[in-house]
Formats: structure tokens, C-alpha cells, sequence
């Protein structure tokens, strides 16, 4: 079950800015993945569940952060369907975030209270979303629509909150695009935990690079 409800969720999603995405098959890499970006400031994690038993790596490492990463919040992405969602929320995935909009997803999410942020690429799309409860959408792919698509949106309906994925770089130019267009937070995957990195497995470089992001995220919103 999981820790936390979706208000709190969009909350530290807001807060902090930025959420890290993440998967390996892996279970020891992907806690000292998590270890990193913990002890870099980030307080969101999504699992990326896209290979053969994914299911199986992120209980080890919900498990893992709810024993020894306080206040760390594990979430799962790339969720196309309720069956998946129900049985990663039964593993305490505390955030389901879909590639789309999927109704069925939001009906199972809503009766437990736990944030779903569907990927929207339409106007029609994000209002059929909050329609449905959504707390932040998901803009995906991000570098498919960019920050003048969240501008436009934000001008006439200014309450709604987005999170671009895809297209989100730790490049100052590139935060500070998205963020003056007004986005609640960002995900980021690859440009913050690269293949390098994890080849490497060069977890002091990704725990400073999450920390000078996140500084970077603090001075661009003040």
C-alpha cells in the first residue's frame, strides 16, 4: 500500500521540482542508484517498468527505500494499463505515471488515492485528465511539444500543472525554458542518470549532479 496520498505526492513533486527516472534490471545498482540520488537531495524516484520482471526489482527497492531512505518516495512509470498499475500499488508504488490517458488506470488509482500523471499531448486531453482527477500531467514527450506548447496552455488555464519528461536536459538554458514557461516540475531520465554514469557506476558524480540540479531548479524559481 502506499505511504503517501496523491496530495502529498504533488506536493513534494512541487516542492522539489524535479523527478528522476530510472530503471535497470539490476536490484543492487538500482539501490545504489536510488542511495545517489537520495543522498542528493531528490525525494521522488520513478521506475521506469519497461523489461521482463520489472515488477520484482522495484519491490526490492520500494522495499529499500521505505527501510533505510526516509521521506524517499517510489513511484512507477511507463504503465499502460489498470492490471499493472493495481499490482505495482500493491507493492506500494505511492505514483503511477502512463505514457497516455487511460481511464481504466485513473479509476484504480482514484479509489486508493494515489497520484496518476498521464502523458497528454492535447488541450482536450489534459481537460478529460483533471476531468478525471489528475493532479499534474504529464507533457509527453516533452521535446516533441516544448515550453512554448506549456505557455500557451498555462495562459488560459493557469491552474493546471505539468510535468515535462522527454526533452528535459540539466543545462541551465533548458531549465529555465521550461520553468519560465511555467511547469510544476520535471522528470528526467537519461540526461541526469546516464549510461555513463551507470556503467561506471560512478554514484558520486550522480549524487552531486542530482544536488546542483536541484540548486539550479531553487534559483531558477526564486
Amino acid at each position: 500500500m502506499a505511504q503517501h496520498t496523491r496530495i502529498e505526492v504533488a506536493g513534494v513533486m512541487k516542492e522539489t521540482g524535479m523527478v528522476p527516472l530510472f530503471y535497470h534490471p539490476d536490484v543492487e545498482l538500482g539501490k545504489k542508484v536510488l542511495k545517489a540520488c537520495y543522498d542528493g537531495g531528490a525525494r521522488l524516484l520513478e521506475f521506469t517498468a519497461r523489461g521482463d520482471f520489472a515488477f520484482e526489482v522495484f519491490l526490492e527497492l520500494n522495499k529499500y527505500a521505505v527501510k533505510e531512505l526516509p521521506g524517499m518516495i517510489m513511484g512507477v512509470g511507463s504503465i499502460t494499463d489498470a492490471a499493472a498499475a493495481s499490482l505495482f500499488m500493491q507493492m506500494g508504488a505511492n505514483f503511477i505515471v502512463t505514457p497516455s490517458l487511460r481511464e481504466d488506470i485513473a479509476l484504480v488509482c482514484n479509489r486508493r488515492k494515489v497520484l496518476w500523471s498521464p502523458g497528454c499531448g492535447s488541450l482536450t486531453e489534459i481537460n478529460k485528465a483533471e476531468e478525471m482527477g489528475c493532479e499534474i500531467i504529464k507533457l509527453f514527450p516533452g521535446s516533441t511539444y516544448g515550453p512554448g506548447f506549456v505557455k500557451a496552455i498555462k495562459g488560459p488555464q493557469p491552474w493546471t500543472s505539468i510535468m515535462p519528461t522527454g526533452g528535459v536536459s540539466t543545462e541551465e538554458s533548458n531549465l529555465k525554458a521550461w520553468f519560465d514557461a511555467g511547469v510544476t516540475c520535471v522528470g528526467m531520465g537519461s540526461k541526469l542518470i546516464s549510461k555513463e554514469i551507470l556503467v561506471n557506476q560512478n554514484f558520486e558524480e550522480l549524487q552531486n549532479s542530482v544536488r546542483e540540479t536541484l540548486d539550479l531548479i531553487k534559483k531558477l524559481r526564486s
